[in-house]
């Protein structure tokens, strides 16, 4: 559990512990009138409570972000880990391995591309993820997988007209 998840929870429990105990000691103080009963539990809540909760669900909100963000960081690494070890392996390997649906290792390995920390290619039809290294890709003229010319297609990536093939570059 990360830092601003467990503040945002003791932050929760301390304002509602405040809240709890202020209603407890303004409802059985029998020496205060109504209205200051009430005047005392607006300003209990408004004062303490209130800045003591929502700090507190703000900070859980957000740790629950960062929670997110690091682990698909996590699964990232994993992923580029596996490829960059392997050499190549195929996506219902990693779809299995990492327990993960293919459309979501799609999603990282683009965004590993998009960060500029893989570059290689991948054969959609045959399902093979291949890590190979930049130089030899801005090289390449034909696709290692059917022969056919390789085009640019868009920002780091070349793609085969004939077989779908993808280049990554860096």
């Amino acid at each position: 559990m990360n830092t601003n998840r467990l503040t945002g929870i003791i932050l929760l429990a301390l304002g509602i512990g405040i809240g709890g105990i202020a209603v407890a000691w303004l409802l059985t103080n029998d020496d205060l009138e109504d209205s200051a009963r009430i005047l005392g539990l607006g300003l209990a809540l408004l004062v303490l409570v209130a800045p003591l909760a929502g700090s507190g669900l703000y900070l859980l909100f957000t740790g629950s972000q960062d929670a997110q963000r690091a682990q698909q960081a996590s699964q990232q690494r994993q992923l580029l880990n596996i490829v960059q070890s392997r050499g190549q392996v195929e996506i219902t390997d990693l779809a299995v391995e990492m327990q993960l649906p293919r459309d979501q290792i799609k999603d990282m390995i683009h965004g590993l591309v998009g960060l500029g920390v893989f570059s290689g290619y991948i054969n959609w039809d045959r399902g093979v993820l291949y890590s190979a290294q930049a130089s030899q890709l801005r090289d390449a003229k034909q696709c290692r997988n059917c022969g056919g010319e390789i085009n640019l297609s868009g920002k780091g990536i070349a793609t085969c007209p004939f077989c779908g093939t993808e280049y990554f570059l860096t």
